[in-house]
């Protein structure tokens, strides 16, 4: 039986010291029929360049040049809007994924008819190394499941948009894959955790990921600027959120 294709989504800004090995644990996979969609956003490195010969080697990753940069969820909406496959999976250019990740997850969707699904993840530094430290995940979760408790991470995502419909991110700053999660769950679709690691996710230093008052106060925009909840559900949703992300930071081993 033919493998569904899956398109796999990554934007790119200065990602010279990371893509290459991005790229490595794509090709490692032991589902072969994927392409690999990166779009650069007016790298200032050599990021174009490395990505560039890296597609001439392997006709399964394709470099888009954004002209002016954009951001990232205008990178991120430009490999959707070409992408081709059945799947639509999610990978930063400084992340890993398991080599089993693509098998072992297009598999728990095709069995059960999931339209999305996401997986647990583990965390290393700028310098690839593991901090022994693995994000649990509950075995599925709905739309103000995802309000009190932002799980999903975005490098374990993968969507069925023959499911789901078409798929894009809202245009802000930081935080367009919750937002993206959010605005498919409110189309009734539940959420399926995976409950295997699957992949690893890098924190660097300086990032909106890496400062946790940053992110919390991304989290607060997308509550109230694309969700529009009201102020008393989204202090309900933030302050379960800020409970939950303790737990995840601190208390997760």
């Amino acid at each position: 039986m033919e493998q569904p294709l899956v398109s796999i989504i990554t934007p790119s800004y200065n990602s010279s010291k990371y893509i290459v090995e991005t790229i490595r644990s794509v090709q490692a996979q032991t589902y072969s029929n994927w392409e690999m969609l990166i779009v650069d956003d007016c790298s200032k490195d050599q990021s174009r360049e490395i990505i560039g010969q890296e597609a001439k080697k392997d006709p399964r990753i394709k470099l888009i040049e954004l002209e002016v940069n954009s951001g990232a969820a205008v990178a991120r909406n430009t490999a959707i809007q070409r992408a081709k496959g059945h799947y639509v999976a999610f990978l930063d250019s400084d992340d890993i994924w398991k080599p089993q990740k693509l098998e072992k997850q297009i598999a728990f969707m095709e069995q059960n008819d999931y339209a999305f699904t996401y997986t647990k993840y583990e965390l290393m530094d700028e310098h690839s190394q593991k901090l022994n430290k693995t994000i649990e995940i509950p075995d599925d979760i709905t739309y103000h499941g995802l309000l009190k408790n932002t799980i999903i991470g975005c490098l374990t995502a993968v969507v069925n948009v023959e499911k789901t419909g078409p798929i894009e991110m809202p245009n802000i700053r930081t935080r367009q894959d919750l937002a993206l999660w959010l605005s498919i769950l409110k189309r009734g679709i539940k959420a399926h955790g995976l409950q295997e690691n699957l992949a690893t996710y890098r924190i660097v230093p300086g990032s909106i990921s890496s400062n946790k008052l940053k992110a919390a106060k991304q989290n607060w925009k997308v509550y109230r600027q694309v969700e529009k909840l009201s102020l008393p559900y989204a202090m309900f949703c933030f302050s379960s959120y800020a409970w939950t992300s303790i737990k995840k930071t601190y208390l997760t081993k």
